[in-house]
């Protein structure tokens, strides 16, 4: 499915088709600071049009315009002839698109029906998924209720958080030790230890959760990690005369927030990071929810992550497993078309707002976030009666 502007940005490159042998070739020798024309395998590496003038660049690709889509739509009031009250433009536009992407909720029957007999793995976003969206992205804090959800779902289904945020973050926010964790946009997976991964053991070294427990790390962009840090320090010097302006350090990807910065500033902000970028070509930027985000250039996103957590599970090519993931922001369509395109499971777009996806079905909220996975846990345990 082709995402169309309201939940689309600028895409700079997408990674290939995934294969059955989805998860090889990830390790490359070359480091971060290798001379240019050194070997780098062609599946990895994210080809990046530099142009002289960043300002060009800048208007040419429309990523101002993407970063003024990503601010919700001022809600126009029109008058309903059958509701005194009024109705609103936005209120008509999310019901229609509803009968495309339907609740999870008023659908939640027939996804149970569906996994009657399966073995469900629930993937979740953090920001604006398990916590609201705020200003401030140090105080994301979530709900002791989203909490306890999340802890009892957690008991009966494997569950994985994969967030674009540094997994030590993510796990300060949640403290939940049931959990799987997956930061940097699945570039810093803690995964089980429960068979081989078939992979390039020099990414992938096994260590132990805050129990004590052995797990996988999985870090495909570990060579990355002095030039992401160069750049971090870079990005803090270049935007901190820019009111408002937040630069997050999520360990193998940079996150330059712009939610509290005046829209004629935004600009400003996106010169600071194409500036530093020039000098970068093994770094590319992509656009979330009112964040600019440098990355490597590795084909490596939460669809992956979702790829990688289930072949470590043991859950990958099972046709009696239903992979769910919940998520609200565009990084999480990668996961969405992963389970599309294989007709593993259920894509769920946390939004307010009507946008295209590939997701099945929609929740408004985190509020309902919470409901949806209490549903789940009374489906279970009435299940097993």
């Amino acid at each position: 499915m082709d995402l169309k502007s309201n939940h689309a940005s600028p895409v700079l490159a997408d990674p290939p088709p995934l294969s059955k042998s989805r998860l090889g070739g990830v390790h490359t020798s070359l480091l971060p600071y290798s001379t240019p024309g050194a070997a780098f395998p062609g599946s990895l590496y994210l080809t990046i049009p530099r142009k002289k003038n960043v300002l060009d660049d800048v208007r040419s690709s429309s990523w101002l315009d993407a970063m003024k889509a990503s601010s919700p739509p001022h809600r126009k009031i029109t008058k309903d002839v059958n509701n005194e009250s009024g109705a609103t433009d936005a209120d008509i536009s999310y019901h229609t698109w509803m009968v495309k992407y339907p609740s999870a909720l008023t659908s939640f029957e027939q996804i149970s029906n569906y996994a009657k007999g399966k073995r469900i793995a629930l993937f979740l976003d953090y920001d604006g998924t398990l916590s609201p969206i705020v200003d401030n992205p140090d105080c994301a804090f979530m709900s002791d209720a989203m909490r306890a959800a999340v802890k009892k779902v957690a008991k009966h289904f494997p569950t994985a958080i994969i967030s674009g945020r540094s997994h030590d973050k993510v796990y300060e926010f949640v403290k939940l030790n049931e959990l799987y964790y997956a930061g940097s946009h699945g570039m810093d997976i803690m995964a089980p230890v429960i068979q081989t991964i078939n992979d390039d053991q020099r990414n992938c070294f096994k260590s132990t959760d805050k129990k004590g427990k052995a797990v996988n790390l999985f870090q495909p962009a570990a060579e990355f990690l002095p030039m992401i840090r160069e750049v971090f320090k870079l990005l803090v010097e270049s935007t901190k005369d820019i009111e408002g302006a937040i630069v997050e350090d999520n360990k193998f990807c940079v996150s330059v927030h712009y939610r509290n910065v005046d829209e004629k500033s935004w600009p400003a902000v996106l010169q600071c990071v194409h500036e530093i970028l020039k000098d970068y070509p093994r770094l590319h930027l992509t656009h979330g929810r009112k964040v600019l985000e440098v990355r490597p250039t590795i084909n490596w996103d939460k669809g992956r992550a979702v790829t990688f957590l289930l072949e470590s599970l043991g859950l990958s090519n099972c046709e009696d497993v239903l992979p769910i993931y919940i998520g609200d922001d565009r990084t999480d369509e990668d996961a969405f078309k992963v389970l599309r395109e294989g007709n593993q499971g259920y894509g769920i777009l946390v939004s307010a707002e009507p946008k295209d996806s590939n997701a099945f079905y929609s929740l408004r909220d985190p509020s309902e976030v919470m409901e949806f996975l209490k549903s789940l846990v009374i489906w279970r345990k009435s299940s097993a009666l």
